[in-house]
């Protein structure tokens, strides 16, 4: 008689949204988890925008971690969008990772740090990038963390080195809610190709120009078409102010050139597939504050 091989029900499954600072570390950090580049990574805050799940199953469990832009106090709509997801990160968290590290200052944005203090939900503060300080400031800070977050349990880390990712792991599978899984085993974010598409583009965007470029850049992905062997994919960069323009095309198109073939390059080894890209660089001087645009965009929800 044939075996019939069945998958062990998921009988542990939430919410494990990850909050703090810009540069602090908490793309690296889900990264690191989930095994995937799924938020990109650079030295330069508001990184991120969206709020970007990656999904880990275990045996019996399933990790919704919900990675989310760097606490600002904002400066215009679209800034205003990227705090509605980390207010709601913490609403609707069955766990809270708090990302700090060794550099910054303890009392930054303390509001949210005095939200940690009131939530039902369990809090894991990580202290990142601790292979940049010594063992006696580590103490110190971790010291000064439990005064301040009494209920909270912290963990010294280094997402980059991967050092003590484990602990914290398998302490947020301890800590994950008795409820079947959200997502199907096969589901490994909830974004679309085409979100990730328009990431790596503006990941490039943020390592290859200066100043407020990048932060006056959005990215919209006009085509994206799939055949048997390559991705066909059609990108509009928009920017505020004519000059942008010209600065992102760069002299004889070369600056733009570069974005592209790093970008494609990206693309493939993240797609697994050969990729086609065309980029054209529009001027739109209020999409950082228009609703519709910004809705369009998804950084508000309907």
């Amino acid at each position: 008689m044939e075996n019939i091989i069945t998958e062990k029900p998921i009988n542990r499954a939430g919410f494990v949204n990850i909050i703090g600072n810009p540069n602090v570390g908490k793309s690296t950090l889900m990264n690191a988890f989930v095994g995937e580049k799924l938020s990109i990574v650079t030295a330069k805050a508001q990184t991120t925008r969206h709020r970007i799940m990656g999904i880990v199953n275990g045996e019996d469990y399933q990790i919704v971690f919900s990675d989310t832009p760097g606490i600002l106090k904002p400066n215009y709509m679209l800034q205003e969008s990227m705090m509605n997801f980390v207010d709601t990160a913490i609403g609707d968290a069955d766990v809270i990772l708090y990302v700090t590290d060794v550099v910054e200052k303890i009392d930054k944005n303390r509001e949210y740090v005095e939200k940690l203090s009131k939530v039902e939900c369990p809090v894991l503060i990580v202290i990142n990038k601790i292979d940049e300080s010594n063992q006696q400031q580590v103490i110190e800070l971790v010291e000064q963390w439990h005064t301040l977050v009494p209920k909270a349990e912290i963990f010294p880390a280094s997402a980059l080195n991967k050092f003590n990712l484990n602990g914290i792991f398998n302490r947020i599978v301890e800590l994950l809610p008795q409820q079947p899984a959200w997502y199907d085993r096969d589901v490994f974010t909830d974004k679309s190709l085409r979100f990730f598409a328009s990431e790596i583009i503006r990941e490039k965007i943020l390592l290859n120009y200066k100043k407020e470029i990048p932060y006056c850049t959005e990215v919209i992905i006009d085509t994206f078409k799939e055949s048997d062997d390559i991705y066909n994919i059609e990108a509009v960069i928009l920017v505020m102010r004519e000059s942008q323009k010209g600065i992102i095309i760069g002299p004889k198109g070369l600056a733009l050139k570069r974005v592209g073939m790093e970008a494609r390059k990206d693309m493939e080894k993240f797609f697994e597939k050969k990729v086609f890209l065309k980029m054209f660089v529009k001027v739109d001087p209020h999409w950082r504050e228009d609703k519709k645009e910004l809705k369009k965009f998804g950084y508000i929800q309907s």
